[in-house]
């Protein structure tokens, strides 16, 4: 089960590449996964369910130029959209889809630190760029969705082990469902570090991915 927005970021901190080619990164998704089963003890794949929302794709205005921005012809809507439609064609692939809460929709500074710096007078307007300004929404039904559907593969022994890719603590109840189902979760926070909470309710911690010892957390985890 894969947390689409923390698997993308974490990808992008991983490989420290721009996310730009839809095909490569399902690849990648793909072998990701794979890795997880151990088939010289018989692991076979049930499914492989991967949870993201559709981009915003409305008209608006950008914050510093004042010029007429369509996000659904930028890069992220369209990678995004090419992504989903790559994993609708992949095999044993399921794409679970929420939706952003355009409602409370805003532009923020991609970067903490330059935020910071503005707020305490360190850095002016003047000093910011078209390129510094992301437009965010909150995603919604996702986090359901991924706890729904630990719940149903443990209620109805459809699987033997869960292998949840997520660094979020917002699935512990849904774990200790599973756990107590007598269904094996293991967490792969793909070298994110993760709250105590979440690691005490899990049988397993184990990401796929090289190791690379001079990979930092990425700070707009």
């Amino acid at each position: 089960l894969v947390d689409g927005a923390f698997y993308l970021k974490r990808h992008k901190a991983y490989f420290k590449k721009p996310l730009n080619d839809a095909q490569k990164v399902a690849k990648d998704l793909l072998n990701h996964c794979l890795k997880h089963i151990d088939k010289k003890n018989g692991e076979r794949l049930y499914r492989i369910f991967f949870y993201d929302c559709p981009p915003v794709i409305k008209k608006m205005h950008h914050p510093i130029t004042n010029k007429a921005i369509d996000l659904g012809k930028s890069q992220t809507a369209i990678f995004r959209n090419n992504l989903h439609n790559q994993l609708k064609q992949t095999r044993n692939v399921a794409l679970r889809l929420g939706y952003l809460d355009d409602s409370n929709g805003r532009w923020k500074i991609k970067d903490p630190d330059k935020e910071k710096r503005l707020l305490t007078g360190k850095l002016s307007r003047e000093d910011l760029e078209a390129a510094d300004f992301i437009y965010y929404a909150v995603q919604k039904g996702v986090d359901m969705k991924i706890g729904l559907d630990i719940a149903s593969l443990a209620h109805d022994r459809i699987v033997e082990k869960i292998v949840l890719i997520t660094g979020d603590s917002d699935f512990v109840p849904a774990a200790k469902y599973a756990r107590r189902s007598g269904i094996e979760l293991i967490l792969d926070p793909m070298y994110k570090p993760i709250k105590i909470d979440l690691m005490e309710h899990i049988d397993g911690l184990n990401t796929t991915l090289p190791n690379k010892k001079e990979m930092e957390p990425n700070k707009a985890d």
